[in-house]
This record gives structure tokens, C-alpha cells and sequence, in this order.
């Protein structure tokens, strides 16, 4: 049995020796679509799903940029494990950072240390109005919605979920709160057959007149407009979820290397190709790590000046990785259109980058109208 590394001692050789396995693998779960549960148990083994909680709460104490660069490591070897496993991050970032800033969520972190919990997030539905249906009842609320693109649902213990309730002002809110997945009334439906990321087991969850107590209700916000919580929430995730895409987009600029010297078809163009695919990848990496220096490792103070540049920095990775993987495959050729060859994959794994928050053309008005005020 191999012995644990703690993650903080030697993150590093632990992602690649980790990885190593979950490339045997990658090409099976993506062909079958299936969750990558083999990966998790080993995240699991390694207590990686508590690395980011401090220390003092019996976590690993890994910082944000290690975490972010972790991922990186990881997605070269399977895109969907990196991928899944960011989005649980993103959340124990947030709850960290309110831990550190405002002494919250004490409680949540501690049980992910003793239970290696593994938190599902529903945000991308959740942006900003939410969806589903709340019905006040005694002692809490009565729950129906379908949650769609929920990362790891098949495999997740807690989902992180919100959804619209209007008060007895009769006016509307969205209340945030969280949801044991074995509660009565919750499912997973097997819906997620997708083009790429096809092991991350993000399928729609349904909640069905699922009780959830008034204690489990972490934040009550309007319905209508922009909310501060999402100043957290989005400088911490952005750099993690992007971390799976730069991690894939260097895997593609190596195959296209390590094939292209060898194929002669390419060989009068081939500088050309691979110093503007050079130019694209440095252009990916340079606002990646540009977006998790913003988070200052959870040292930072929300403002809507910072979320604005993440989420700038957030489409122009997803183009960059994006691109960096088109030019991959046109540096090897036609052979990259073969499923024997990875890059294909790749290929269609980088493709979700641009569905993340804010899409671009989302963020793109998000953005100007602010500057425009």
C-alpha cells in the first residue's frame, strides 16, 4: 500500500504519481462516460478533498495557489478528475475564506476533515435569479427544483444549492443553503452524455419537496441584481475551474511537440505552428496566474473591481485553452481526429471551458455596463 504524502510536504510529486493512474484510465471513462469514482477513492485515501482547510481544523493547509496549480498537474493526465475535483475546492475555498475573514463555517470544515465529504455546487444554475421553487412550511422549507451541470453528483455527499423564495413582504429572495443527498426526495438523473469532460458525473440533480431546515439556510439575498456574496465566491472559483483547462491545453502543446518533430508532412511549417502555439499557451498561462494572484491565497477583500477582472481573465484563458488545443491538432494533422490519439479528447474536453460563469458574451455586458456607469 503506498504510503500518504501530505499534501503540503510534497503536493507536487503526489500529483504526478496520482496522475499516472488516472491516465490508465482517462481513455475508458471517457469513452463510457462514466464517473472517474476509482480517481476520487484515491483523492480520498490521500485526504485531498480537506488539503485546502487549515490546519488548525485538521486539514492539509494547502494554499490556494497550490491547490490551483495541483489541478494543473492533474487535468494532464485526465481532464474530468480535474475538473470535478476543482469544483469541490471552489467551494471549500469560499467557506475558508469566511473562516479566516469573518470566523464562519467552522463547522462544514471540520466535517469535511472527519468525513472527506465531497461538496457538490450547483452554481451554474444558480446564477444570479436561481431556479426551482421554495414553500415555507414548519420549521423550514419545502424544496423542488432540477439542477443541471452538478459535477460529481453521482459521487457527492453534501449539494451546495440555492433557490427563489418569496417572503411574506412578497418579495422575492434566493436563499443558499445545503443539502445531504441521501435527504428524502433527492435524485440524480442519468443524463450526462455530453460531448466532453464525460467522466466529471455532472449530471441534473432533482429535488423533490426535499425539507430544508431554517438552520441549513446559509444566506438570504434579493433575487434582483448583483450580490457581494459572489465577489468571494467567484474570485476563488474561477482560478480553480480554470486550472483543469491551462492543465490540458499544456498536455495538447506537448503531444503536438513530441508528434510533430516526427511527422513529415508538417516539417516546412512546423516552426511556425509550434512558436504560435508557444504564444497562445504563454497567453493562458500568464492570465491564469494572474487571476489566482488576485485571490492572494484567500488574503484578499471582495470588491466588484476585482470579480470584474477575473471574469475578464476568466474568458481569455477559456479562448486562449481553447485555442492553444486547435493548434494542436493542427500541428499533427488529421491523425488527431482519431479517437486512439488523446489529443482528440483533449479536443473536446477544453470545448466546456467557455460554459463556465460568465459565458463570454454574458461577461462581456457584465463587464461594460459596469464601465460604462
Amino acid at each position: 500500500m503506498d504510503t500518504i504524502i501530505q499534501p503540503k510536504t510534497d503536493w507536487k510529486t503526489l500529483a504526478h504519481r496520482l496522475g499516472k493512474d488516472f491516465a490508465k484510465r482517462a481513455a475508458e471513462s471517457d469513452l463510457k462516460g462514466t464517473f472517474v469514482n476509482k480517481n476520487y477513492q484515491q483523492l480520498k485515501k490521500h485526504q485531498l478533498f480537506s488539503a485546502m482547510i487549515p490546519e488548525e481544523l485538521g486539514g492539509g493547509g494547502m494554499s490556494h495557489t497550490e491547490m490551483c496549480h495541483f489541478i494543473k498537474v492533474i487535468a494532464q493526465y485526465c481532464g474530468s478528475t480535474a475538473l470535478a475535483f476543482s469544483m469541490h475546492q471552489h467551494l471549500i475555498a469560499a467557506t475558508a475564506w469566511k473562516y479566516k475573514h469573518k470566523g464562519e463555517g467552522e463547522a462544514m470544515l471540520r466535517k469535511v476533515v472527519d468525513q472527506q465529504l465531497v461538496l457538490i455546487s450547483t452554481g451554474a444554475r444558480d446564477w444570479l435569479a436561481s431556479n426551482g421553487e421554495l414553500t415555507k412550511t414548519e420549521g423550514g422549507y419545502l424544496f423542488t427544483a432540477k439542477k443541471a451541470f452538478a459535477s460529481q453528483s453521482v459521487a457527492g455527499d453534501v449539494a451546495v444549492t440555492s433557490g427563489p423564495y418569496l417572503n411574506e413582504n412578497k418579495t422575492w429572495q434566493v436563499l443558499h443553503f445545503s443539502v445531504p443527498m441521501k435527504e428524502k426526495g433527492v435524485a440524480v438523473i442519468n443524463d450526462w452524455d455530453v460531448l466532453g469532460m464525460r467522466a466529471t458525473g455532472s449530471a441534473t440533480i432533482q429535488f423533490d419537496q426535499v425539507f430544508v431546515p431554517d438552520s441549513a439556510v446559509a444566506l438570504a439575498r434579493p433575487r434582483d441584481g448583483f450580490h457581494p456574496v459572489w465577489d468571494i465566491v467567484l474570485t476563488v472559483a474561477m482560478p480553480l475551474i480554470m486550472s483543469a483547462y491551462v492543465g490540458i491545453a499544456e498536455r495538447a502543446f506537448d503531444i503536438a511537440v513530441t508528434i510533430g518533430r516526427k511527422y513529415a508532412r508538417q516539417q516546412n511549417h512546423l516552426p511556425y505552428i509550434i512558436g504560435q502555439l508557444n504564444n497562445t499557451l504563454i497567453s493562458a498561462k500568464s492570465q491564469w496566474k494572474a487571476m489566482y494572484a488576485l485571490t492572494s491565497n484567500l488574503d484578499f477583500q471582495p470588491n466588484e473591481s476585482t470579480t470584474m477582472d477575473i471574469l475578464s481573465y476568466k474568458t481569455n484563458v477559456a479562448d486562449a485553452t481553447i485555442a492553444t488545443v486547435s493548434g494542436a491538432m493542427e500541428a499533427i494533422g488529421g491523425q488527431g481526429f482519431y479517437r486512439k490519439n488523446e489529443l482528440e479528447r483533449l479536443f473536446r474536453d477544453v470545448q466546456a471551458a467557455a460554459f463556465h460563469p460568465l459565458p463570454k458574451w454574458e461577461q462581456y455586458a457584465f463587464t461594460g455596463s459596469r464601465i460604462l456607469v
